[in-house]
């Protein structure tokens, strides 16, 4: 698959925006619904105990993929023993870094935000529970990151804690939810994060998924919508043999 730049509007303009971050950080167990359904998720590391400091992983910046275009189940996938192979959509809601931020308090942290949009947080479950390591495999294959469809910039978005958050698999809505559900608001989760590292523009946080995550089929169809954003939709198919 070969690397390629992805450009998404930039809502109320004629501009769009280069999506090229230096990573990825990606925010577990954010949702407390979605930390109740953790025994049939069946996650290395999910319990149903709530944390008392945001979950932080990282997915490769390869793994993006704009709208419309499909995400492909990988092949290794199938050079496993896996009773069941499972790889399932994660409806999040997105942010794009607009500033160099680093050891930011809370009350200050949304000032360091460009824009906010969809993405996708597709997980290989088997990988991500069977890998000593952690979830950085499971999380990071190559078209895992569906981002899009627009990119609404931080002063148009309005109550950022208040955006209805809604998963659809071939038209039938599967997770369903608000931002104002979060454990850990925006602006917490962006202030924890630059205390450990610093985060630079063009940056993606992904701020965690509600409950209703499931498995997703080749010719399935998903679409991740969010309020004041627009609706994601990617198509499923299997990744092509390897030899």
């Amino acid at each position: 698959m070969s690397r390629r730049e992805i450009r998404l509007p930039i809502a109320g303009s004629e501009e769009t925006y280069a999506v090229s971050p230096s990573k990825i950080v990606a925010l577990g167990l954010n949702y407390r619904d979605h930390i109740a359904e953790s025994e049939s998720v069946r996650v290395s590391g999910l319990t149903p105990d709530e944390p008392s400091e945001p979950v932080l992983f990282p997915k490769l910046p390869s793994c993006l993929i704009g709208p419309d275009e499909s995400i492909e189940l990988p092949a290794i996938v199938a050079t496993y023993s896996f009773d069941e192979p499972r790889t399932d959509h994660e409806a999040e809601l997105a942010l794009v870094i607009g500033r160099e931020c680093r050891s930011v308090d809370p009350e200050h942290a949304l000032e360091y935000v460009f824009g906010y949009t969809c993405m996708n947080d597709v997980s290989q479950r088997n990988i991500q529970n069977g890998d000593r390591s952690g979830w950085f495999r499971g999380k990071s294959f190559d078209t895992f990151g569906p981002i899009g469809p627009r990119i609404v910039r931080s002063q148009d978005i309005g109550d950022v804690q208040n955006l209805d958050i809604v998963c659809r698999k071939n038209g039938v809505v599967v997770q369903s939810s608000n931002t104002r559900h979060m454990i850990f608001p925006v602006d917490f989760t962006i202030s924890f994060i630059s205390r450990n590292f610093t985060l630079l523009p063009g940056d993606i946080i992904l701020t965690g998924t509600p409950a209703g995550v499931g498995p997703i089929v080749e010719g399935d169809t998903v679409e991740v919508e969010i309020a004041r954003i627009g609706v994601l939709r990617n198509p499923v198919k299997n990744a092509p043999s390897q030899s």
